[in-house]
Parts: structure tokens; C-alpha cells; sequence
């Protein structure tokens, strides 16, 4: 696979589906279930667990996430399973972390 330093030629609507991605991790909850995700598959009752939110406000959440490509939902009779689709997105929070320790 191709790095990104490699790929060339990027269109406005390269440009404009990254920025989507942005916007998508623009909420903290949001950053949190991706992070948890990288450890592997949760449903939605684990992730409201985890942000200490309502099911509904998880679900939408969830729907952003879903909406610009970061995670997949894997339904299971009931209940609904969700997992990165590019764990390699990992890499920009290791990055992030970077920054912010830089910071201090």
C-alpha cells in the first residue's frame, strides 16, 4: 500500500472528505469511542458505559462516525456491534498525543 507522501494528484474532493473525517472526531465522545474501538468490537450499551451518555445520544454519535467511513456496525440478532474500519486511524491519535505532550 502507498503512503501518503507517496499519493499525488489529491482533488478538492480528496480534500473534502478529509475534512468530513475531521469533523466527525470534533466531539470529545466521539474521540473516546474511537479510541476504545481500537481494541476491538463494542456494542452500543458498552460504549454508553463508556461516555456516561443516553443510548439515543451514543446512537447519533455513532451515526456520524459511520456516516464519513471510520466505523462499520455489524448487526447480530438485537443488538449491533461496532468496530474501526481503518484501524490505521490510530495513528493520527498517536500523533495527537504527540502534540499534546509537547505542549507541556
Amino acid at each position: 500500500m502507498a503512503s501518503c507522501i507517496q499519493r499525488g494528484g489529491k482533488s478538492k474532493a480528496d480534500f473534502r472528505g478529509a475534512a468530513a473525517v475531521f469533523k466527525a472526531l470534533g466531539h470529545p465522545a466521539r474521540v473516546m469511542m474511537v479510541e476504545e474501538l481500537s481494541r476491538g468490537e463494542r456494542c452500543v450499551a458498552d460504549l454508553t458505559a463508556l461516555v456516561e451518555l443516553d443510548i439515543s445520544t451514543v446512537s447519533n454519535h455513532l451515526s456520524v462516525l459511520r456516516g464519513v467511513g471510520i466505523v462499520v456496525d455489524d448487526r447480530r440478532g438485537t443488538q449491533v456491534f461496532y468496530s474501526l474500519r481503518k484501524p490505521c486511524l490510530m495513528n493520527l491519535f498517536c500523533c495527537l498525543d504527540d502534540f499534546e505532550q509537547e505542549k507541556r
